[in-house]
């Protein structure tokens, strides 16, 4: 079942430019606010991320990452 939320004491400015990005994408309010919501929500905490990141076996490469990249961007300058 959907649940209403309310959120008070926006600023003029703020709620100026919503109503413009809501018309210019043709929206209401409300459904331009859900679609930034739903848009948000939908990406994992930077939190989570940093974890499972940090959590990941490490990885020892024979040299620096830096020469691989060098020499991935000069085999795609050949082609």
């Amino acid at each position: 079942m959907a649940k209403m939320i309310q959120v008070r004491n926006v600023p003029a400015r703020l709620h100026r430019e919503l109503v413009r990005r809501a018309k210019a994408a043709d929206l209401t309010l409300s459904d331009y606010i859900h679609r930034i919501l739903e848009r948000e929500v939908a990406l994992p905490p930077l939190e989570d991320v940093v974890r499972r990141i940090e959590s990941d076996r490490r990885i020892e490469l024979d040299r620096p990452v830096s020469e691989y990249l060098r020499e991935e961007r000069h085999e795609a300058g050949r082609e």
